[in-house]
């Protein structure tokens, strides 16, 4: 009986204290389904864009296809970053789903208790203690990398497939890695490209360090390569990374990277730590280990010193891991080294830059590196003290890591705990807006462009009338589709003649333009709500009602 108490305590520990960690930054509001008002503004807007469209179109082949959020821009649920391993678990039922229907809190929620699941399958490969694996999850749980993603970029918050796979290439003796490997490769593909690229470098690290100590016959690993490789093509493919085409739009590395000084400058998420000068877009590099972390850190030097921990001797078991770790560190840092506010840039050619911009914010890349660290200060920690000198350190360090982080996180939980609504506001309020989303089909933009501004009022407005439109935030974008669809919207600003099932946005740029063109025995110009709108068939349409603003060429040119 007392060892079933014992294995409930292991199962149940960690599960709890993700959920608590929750609770504390997060909050409960998030989980109610209906709940949009957290999600109404920037890069969380858009991942619940993407679902909103993406449940209410047919179902395709690759899948992970989504042509109603992007028309002929090229779109999959993997570029409105809407989690296609939720939607697709989702779709299936969106039938039967209220409207709306949101799953990002329960995403985020699941962030957490798998956070702490995995962190406290590490630390038990460092102690059996209860009390030192209750700590150590904790710091793996406070990592403000991880929290500080959580209400931007929701499924970067998926910290917890990068402690997956350094508990699966760290295990000593792992049982059935084949099917462990593919089953974490494939769901982290479903999440976000980034993770993917993390994780199956990792594995990679493990195959060959495994196969170069002969752990591994290489007839074994050989299989597992292609049969793993072939797993993650077959996921990409069907959840939608390669519908993009030719001339993918991207740029950035170098710009996106992590300033050497990342790890120990709080940016606001200490009360202790003053910030530190950066360049703009060091924000992407954003890896400060905690104060509590920097705590155990100091701690572990003198440890490190006398040398009796064994850490030389267990690095020497991970080689080609160590490698991959310093590769990433390299590649986070990119090739404008930063130094607080100040950069030094070598030259690198022109074919590298390219590959590397498909990761431009290169600052995640340190990611696995930074729970390296914490696995590595932990192992000095329990190796060089007592089992009781251990419990005080790290116990005293996570309350350093929960009080001084609330420097920051006590915001965003304000900022997620916002009173709950099941709709945006939106400056879309006169009648024709409702009229027109039964005469239309489709809202396009000209010129089309992504992320364009205003874009995010014409998405919503699309989406919850069923409307397909190319008013939209992407991560990628192809750029030969980008130019066709601007050489359509040039025709037909110059011909005058506009598809009938579409309701055309006019950029103030080309509204002139149209007005020359314009057919006004049957189409309509006009501004609504402060949008330029043109309406094809409107004037035959009976029971449309007349547009107050509506515009004549006479009324732009004297």
């Amino acid at each position: 009986m007392k060892n079933v108490w014992n294995k409930l305590l292991e199962n149940l520990s960690p599960l709890l204290l993700g959920m608590l960690a929750f609770y504390i930054i997060i909050g409960l509001r998030v989980l109610d389904p209906t709940n949009l008002a957290w999600l109404g503004e920037g890069d969380p807007a858009t991942h619940y864009l993407g679902w909103l469209f993406f449940r209410s179109s047919e179902w395709s082949f690759p899948i992970g296809l989504n042509p109603t959020y992007g028309l002929e821009l090229g779109s999959a649920i993997l570029f409105s970053d809407s989690n296609p391993l939720l939607a697709f678990l989702f779709k299936p039922f969106a039938s039967l789903l209220p409207m709306p229907f949101q799953y990002s809190g329960i995403w985020l929620l699941a962030c957490f208790v798998l956070q702490a699941w995995f962190g406290w399958k590490l630390a038990g490969l460092l102690s059996e203690s209860t009390l030192i694996k209750v700590f150590s999850t904790g710091l793996f749980v406070f990592a403000p990398p991880m929290i500080w993603r959580l209400p931007v970029h929701l499924s970067l918050g998926g910290h917890f497939f990068i402690l997956a796979a350094l508990y699966l290439a760290f295990h000593p003796r792992l049982e059935r890695r084949r099917l462990a490997w593919a089953s974490l490769l494939a769901t982290t593909a479903l999440v976000h490209a980034y993770l993917l690229a993390m994780v199956a470098l990792l594995w990679l690290a493990d195959l060959v360090g495994k196969s170069i100590q002969r752990k591994l016959p290489i007839r074994r690993g050989t299989l597992e390569l292609a049969v793993i490789l072939s797993v993650i093509f077959i996921v990409c493919w069907q959840a939608g990374y390669f519908s993009v085409g030719a001339g993918t739009s991207k740029s950035g590395f170098g710009y996106y990277r992590m300033n050497l000084l990342s790890i120990v400058d709080a940016s606001g998420w200490s009360y202790v730590l003053r910030d530190i000068p950066e360049s703009p877009g060091d924000y992407e590099g954003f890896n400060f280990l905690g104060l509590g972390v920097i705590f155990l850190f100091v701690c572990a030097i003198p440890v490190a010193l006398t040398g009796n921990t064994g850490l030389l001797e267990t690095i020497r078991r991970f080689p080609v891991l160590l490698v991959a770790l310093a590769g990433l560190l390299v590649f986070a840092i990119s090739n404008k080294v930063a130094f607080a506010d100040h950069a030094l840039a070598y030259p690198l050619p022109d074919t590298m830059v390219a590959f590397a911009d498909v990761f431009r914010s290169s600052g995640r890349m340190f990611w696995p590196v930074f729970y390296t660290i914490i696995i590595v200060v932990i192992f000095l920690i329990v190796r060089g003290n007592n089992t009781r000198i251990a419990i005080y350190l790290l116990g005293f360090a996570l309350i350093i890591q929960l009080v001084d982080t609330s420097a920051a996180w006590k915001g965003i939980r304000e900022k997620l705990m916002t009173e709950p609504n099941a709709t945006w506001v939106t400056p879309l309020v006169d009648p024709f807006w409702e009229k027109a989303g039964a005469q239309y089909k489709k809202v396009r933009w000209i010129p089309p462009g992504n992320k364009l501004p205003k874009w995010l009022p014409i998405a919503a407005y699309a989406g919850t009338h069923g409307l397909a439109t190319d008013a939209v935030y992407l991560a990628r974008v192809g750029t030969l589709a980008l130019e066709q669809a601007r050489r359509m919207a040039s025709e037909s600003l110059k011909s005058g003649r506009y598809e009938a099932d579409s309701l055309y946005i006019l950029d103030e740029s080309v509204f002139r333009q149209a007005a020359f063109s314009i057919d006004s025995t049957t189409d309509v110009l006009a501004r609504v709500d402060g949008f330029n709108v043109l309406a094809p068939g409107w004037r035959k349409c009976a029971d449309c009602p007349r547009l107050a603003d509506e515009v004549k060429l006479t009324d732009l040119v004297p």
